[in-house]
């Protein structure tokens, strides 16, 4: 429990941040008047919306997932049921897609509207009890309400994003003189969005952490997502996902990195070092002989 308080007053700091930035670009391109602020925050809030109540939708067209019926998946619909009737939490519908790339996510904008997806890939190289881990992990998320979370930081980015181009349009509204500063206005441009990308990812991987955490709780078992999180380490990296557009807006929610990223595109990624989540599962689970460590 203080856990999870932490990192929710750590998220709520996060947010803090980006609002700020927000206001003060806001505050910079009106020169003292909410003019812009005011139409952009609108804009950001119309795209949280959309993004929010579409987010099962979304996710699932990008990964070509179908419906999976009990008899095609019986194991899925067993740990499914059984976790989310622990959690005494409705039954989300669940999807298959049809990508050897392993990997699993959960979307949907509360537990009522929830969806799971597991690929064809991560349904074949995980036994029953890393695949429980797993579900467990995405199951978390929903019940953590991390979709409209996640939602709303894209939705800030976006907006922190196109205030600063537009500071690089007129120059940089700061100055009081009619041609404006265009060294004030580039480095707004440049600066802004790399701070507001940098918050995005933050809350997202704090989100992982506690999905993770509290997933384990949920089963019972960190031992068992610690030893899916290796192998899809290792699945992910010789099955990448190409790098589309749609694949891209989605892949946040997935519960491995989707993506092949080394040196600096690590620093860029939404997803924490496997090496981190499966040290703190481990240290969950407590001293256990016989256990290989990661």
């Amino acid at each position: 429990m203080g856990h999870r308080h932490y990192n929710g007053l750590k998220t709520a700091a996060l947010f803090g941040v980006m609002w700020a930035v927000l206001l003060g670009i806001g505050w910079l391109l009106g020169r003292g008047t909410p003019k812009f602020l005011l139409l952009f925050t609108v804009i950001g809030l119309v795209a949280t919306a959309y993004s929010y109540w579409n987010s099962d939708k979304i996710a699932i067209r990008a990964m070509r997932a179908r419906p999976v019926s009990e008899i095609e998946q019986p194991a899925m619909y067993r740990i499914v049921r059984e976790l989310s009737t622990a959690a005494r939490q409705p039954m989300p519908r669940l999807y298959v897609s049809p990508t050897a790339a392993p990997n699993a996510f959960a979307t949907g904008r509360n537990p009522k509207n929830a969806a799971v997806c597991c690929t064809e890939g991560i349904l074949q190289i995980l036994d029953e009890r890393e695949l429980r881990g797993v579900l467990g992990h995405e199951l978390m998320h929903v019940y953590n309400r991390d979709i409209l979370t996640s939602s709303v930081a894209a939705a800030v980015a976006g907006v922190i994003t196109s205030l600063a181009q537009f500071a690089l349009f007129f120059g940089g509204g700061s100055d009081r003189d009619r041609g404006g500063n265009p060294i004030a206005g580039l480095l707004l441009a440049i600066l802004a969005p790399l701070a507001a990308m940098m918050i995005q990812l933050a809350i997202t991987r704090t989100r992982e952490f506690d999905a993770d955490e509290d997933g384990a709780r949920l089963t019972g078992d960190p031992l068992a997502l610690a030893s899916a999180l290796r192998k899809l380490e290792q699945g992910t990296k010789a099955r990448p996902l190409p790098q589309d557009r749609e694949l891209v807006d989605v892949s946040h929610l997935m519960i491995a990195n989707p993506f092949r990223g080394a040196g600096l595109a690590r620093l860029f990624s939404t997803h924490p070092p496997m090496a981190d989540r499966i040290a703190r599962l481990q240290a969950q689970a407590g001293p256990q002989d016989g256990i290989t460590r990661y």
